[in-house]
């Protein structure tokens, strides 16, 4: 018996967000909205979804002894996260910079602040974390040798999920136990690396993904919605139509919603239909955390 459905082990940021009409070029100064400090980070972000969802789950991440350290420790234990593993101190918090166009898409700068302490010592110190959970999520906003190391330390029968943002090449014992590695058609291209030929499907990047060695892939297609594969073949799922209002975080709310369902057992294409719905949702309304949906919400959309 597990204690967590998901361990998410990854970033915790304050995001300063300013929605304007559109981004500036080089150069460039542009006016935009009253400065709105949201709690986010892809894995805070993770966590909070998934909890939002019914998940139990737990947050291993570092934040600083500081006003937005405590602004996204309030949000996890809100939403009914576990955080025990949240460690404080060694940085200052990490801030991402956020602007948001009128079409709800965004541009990030993230300053990873205590993110960037967050060490393989962590990770080894809780290994009680790890050996209670069903499934452990990560990200790329956190030190490469620090997701090196939840790989290292993952104990049988434990699923991990892997969305490596921002992208960078990943070593070979990394991408071995995705299951299932989550991309946009960008990150893609960055682990694959490079371009393949001709003008390459979202099936052409699953394949070329398949064969780095992770157990499964899934690529999103934003509107168009994601395509699940495995070695034994892939499938479409749709996108849910919305209005979009912001963007932010529906990519976490995606991973987050995927990873729940399936460690409780859902085939791959099932849960990559709900997850679709779960980031539908979270798009039509501003901010990360706090505009991720409950189960009802879901199932009401």
């Amino acid at each position: 018996m597990y204690d967590y459905d998901l361990l998410v082990v990854g970033s915790a940021n304050a995001d300063l967000v300013i929605g304007v009409e559109r981004r500036p070029g080089a150069g460039e100064t542009v006016l935009g909205s009253d400065l709105a400090v949201h709690p986010g980070g892809k894995g805070a972000n993770q966590a909070v979804a998934a909890a939002r969802l019914g998940a139990r789950t737990a947050l291993l991440a570092r934040v600083g002894d500081d006003g937005n350290g405590r602004l996204l420790l309030d949000s996890q234990r809100a939403a009914g996260v576990d955080t025990a593993g949240v460690l404080v101190g060694g940085a200052p918090t990490g801030v991402a910079l956020i602007t948001v166009d009128p079409s709800g898409d965004n541009s990030i700068v993230v300053s990873p602040g205590a993110n960037g302490k967050l060490t393989p010592g962590d990770v080894r110190a809780a290994e009680g974390l790890l050996r209670a959970s069903r499934v452990v999520s990560a990200q790329l906003e956190i030190p490469l040798e620090t997701v090196v190391e939840v790989v290292r330390r993952l104990p049988e029968g434990t699923r991990f999920v892997l969305n490596p943002s921002p992208p960078r090449e990943l070593p070979a014992e990394v991408l071995a136990a995705c299951d299932p590695l989550i991309v946009n058609e960008h990150e893609a291209r960055v682990i694959v690396g490079g371009e393949l030929a001709g003008s390459p499907s979202p099936e052409d990047w699953a394949r070329a993904l398949l064969a780095l060695g992770p157990r499964s892939v899934v690529v999103t297609l934003g509107a168009e919605g994601a395509l699940v594969a495995t070695t034994e073949g892939s499938a479409r799922v749709a996108a849910v139509k919305v209005d979009a209002v912001d963007t932010t975080g529906a990519g976490d709310a995606f991973t987050a919603a995927l990873a729940w369902r399936l460690g409780a057992g859902a085939e791959s294409a099932e849960a990559a239909a709900y997850a679709a719905r779960v980031g539908a949702a979270a798009v039509t309304k501003a901010g990360a955390q706090v505009s991720f949906p409950t189960a009802e919400e879901v199932a009401a959309l």
